[in-house]
């Protein structure tokens, strides 16, 4: 597990900058010129995002409460956490069970996995909500037990940013990485690169974007010297790659936390990002570091032909240091009136560190009661759960001078506060347009606003509270992942840019049909493999999105993949599917199937046989079994493929008739 990079340099939180010029200072300091024109960082906002959070049962390899607990093979609780922070999860659609109390509402207390596609999705609506640009994907050593989850997390990433035109790019952070200098080329060539393909790449003067963070820092964790690290910034470039160096705050000193004698490692990168996290918290601290650090910085950087992409942090939650959105917009209003070339926000989704502005519990009645876990409004002032979000959008357009540069926020804390307060007309005639057992179809007649609508939550309704189980800007969504023979009520509500919301919709109740064999068996369950390339781990076989897929070591058959049911169950039918795309030429491929009670012992299911996958018929193929079968793990054998050397599967679905 990587190591957060709080734990490693909160001893530099003691260390005082020498030289500080007062904070009344108010001149402009005029700026450089970017070494680069505007692009996908150099004028942009960038988040820094983990997706690092995961849950057991939710399908990801790694098979754990990834970072959200200290012991991770057991769910997060007042004495086993990994967070300081709790999240707002109301806009996920799939939660997890902790061992928390329930919230101060009454409801109980889950956790979302940012292996589930829909909670990536979430995440890069929001971002596009707010007119954040661009995602740094952090990615600490891969050649772990952590790598195929990592692997499956830049699809995913990849996949959501291309939905809601965002850009993303690799951050390797090389904390912990004893083979970095060899192995980081390896990942980057044999990997990573391949998603470089993607239109939602970011590139930087027709370049694609990596980072490298962690070169030059004066801790154990990254000992590496100097030579070594040149080598793999110069061969980053020379592989035509745009290159940023997250990297000390020091770095142009090189003191404190910076190791001496980097110089030339820090002067070969394309865009130095100092970090920042630990050294400020508070209005004071931003300003003698916009004298001490940002403007000296900039100078530094022009006089080399490098662009500056500074660190902005909202601040952690549990140091009570956000003020309500003060501290984080001087930082804003300090770099913009500097000039810098681009920001990047510290961080996205780091429950971990509390220093997250994704959506945030907002009070105490959205945070388990046994948690002592501080929410947005600790000190006293209350804020919307978005409220970081938006406060990062508004900084986002006084960078770009779409906002007047400003020492006062205009954010306000809650929606409606300030600005447009106008929330936009009820949605009409709420209506189911058809059901199975696991899913309802909903559809409605379009709100107004005096600007625009811009999303429908949908929201399921339960004993006098509601539960937000979808997003969308049209007006339909099918609410899925229902049990069956279940009466479900449903509204929905509009919200325009500025977070106003509408009052909810006219209820709507619907019961599933009963179960008929239609259910998928295998979706979200936990899968384990023989092997695969890339990253593209099997996981993907049961993320209910066929974009994603599984494939298996190149020119090694037999290979296998296998999805653990959860306990003994009738299975009587399996389709399994490739990406729908005509890139997908007609293949066929040779598939078994075994099963197995105790996950040791397999029999054979159906004997081997070619199956073809056609594009134009929707690339599937059902494979029938000649009698039900009473299994608990279900293995698909893979021994031949006329398209590609391997085995290869977007979805396994099984059904029991």
């Amino acid at each position: 597990m990587g190591v957060t990079r709080r734990a490693l340099l909160q001893a530099a939180i003691a260390v005082t900058a020498a030289g500080t010029v007062g904070a009344t200072q108010t001149a402009l300091a005029g700026g450089a010129a970017a070494a680069s024109p505007p692009g996908d960082v150099v004028g942009k906002v960038t988040v820094g995002y983990q997706g690092w959070f995961a849950c057991i049962g939710d399908g990801a390899p790694i098979n754990a409460w990834w970072h959200w607990s200290a012991n991770s093979s057991q769910p997060p609780s007042p004495s086993n956490t990994g967070i300081v922070a709790w999240p707002d999860v109301r806009e996920y659609t799939r939660t997890y069970p902790t061992a928390y109390a329930a919230l101060g509402n009454g409801q109980p207390a889950a956790l979302f996995s940012s292996y589930d596609q829909q909670t990536v999705d979430t995440h890069f609506l929001w971002m596009q909500q707010n007119n954040i640009d661009t995602a740094a994907l952090q990615r600490f050593n891969p050649v772990g037990g952590e790598g195929p989850t990592r692997d499956a997390m830049a699809a995913k990433v990849r996949s959501a940013a291309e939905a809601h035109s965002r850009k993303f790019y690799i951050m390797y952070d090389v904390t912990d990485w004893t083979n970095m200098q060899s192995e980081i080329k390896t990942d980057w060539t044999s990997k990573m690169k391949a998603h470089t393909a993607s239109s939602a790449y970011a590139t930087q003067n027709g370049k694609p974007v990596v980072c490298i963070w962690g070169f030059g820092f004066s801790d154990d964790k990254r000992p590496f010297a100097p030579a070594p690290c040149l080598d793999v910034v110069n061969w980053f470039k020379s592989q035509g790659c745009y290159v940023i160096g997250g990297v000390p705050t020091w770095w142009r000193t090189g003191d404190r936390d910076s190791r001496a004698g980097f110089s030339d490692v820090y002067h070969a990168f394309n865009m130095i990002s100092p970090w920042m996290v630990g050294r400020i918290g508070n209005v004071a601290d931003a300003d003698n570091f916009y004298n001490v650090a940002t403007v000296p910085d900039l100078a530094e950087c022009a006089a080399h032909g490098i662009d500056y992409q500074p660190c902005v942090l909202p601040g952690a939650v549990t140091l009570r240091q956000r003020a309500h959105g003060d501290f984080m917009w001087r930082q804003f209003y300090n770099m913009v009136r500097a000039g810098v070339q681009g920001v990047y926000i510290s961080m996205f989704d780091e429950y971990n560190e509390g220093n997250q502005i994704a959506k945030t519990a907002e009070s105490q009645a959205w945070v388990p009661t046994n948690s002592g876990f501080l929410a947005l409004d600790e000190d006293g002032t209350a804020c919307s759960s978005d409220y970081y979000l938006r406060l990062t959008g508004d900084g986002g357009r006084m960078l770009k001078g779409q906002l007047a540069l400003t020492a006062t926020r205009p954010t306000q804390p809650l929606v409606g506060s300030g600005g447009d307060t106008t929330a936009p007309s009820v949605p009409g005639a709420l209506h189911s347009t058809a059901h199975t057992d696991t899913t309802v179809a909903l559809a409605w007649n379009a709100a107004t606003d005096n600007v625009g609508v811009l999303a429908y939550r949908v929201l399921r309704v339960s004993g006098g509270s509601s539960t937000q189980v979808g997003s969308t800007g049209n007006t339909a969504f099918t609410v899925t992942g229902l049990t069956p023979s279940t009466a479900y009520t449903f509204d929905v509500v509009a919200v325009d840019a500025a977070g106003n919301a509408s009052q909810p919709s006219n209820q709507v109740s619907v019961t599933t049909s009963a179960s008929s064999g239609t259910t998928d068996l295998a979706l979200h369950k936990p899968t384990s493999e023989s092997g695969h390339t890339q990253s593209y781990g099997s996981g993907n076989v049961v993320d209910g999105d066929q974009n994603t897929y599984w494939e298996s070591i190149n020119n090694a058959f037999p290979q296998w993949i296998q999805v653990d049911l959860g306990s003994t169950t009738t299975v009587k039918r399996i389709v399994v599917d490739l990406p729908p795309a005509t890139a997908w030429t007609t293949r066929s491929q040779t598939i078994a199937v075994q099963g197995s009670t105790d996950g040791n012992s397999f029999t054979s299911l159906l004997s081997g046989a070619a199956y073809t996958f056609n594009p134009a018929s929707g690339n599937t193929a059902t494979l029938t079994l000649p009698s039900a079968a009473s299994v608990r793990y279900v293995r698909l054998v893979f021994t031949a493929n006329s398209g590609w050397p391997a085995g290869q599967a977007s979805g396994v679905h099984i059904f029991s008739s």
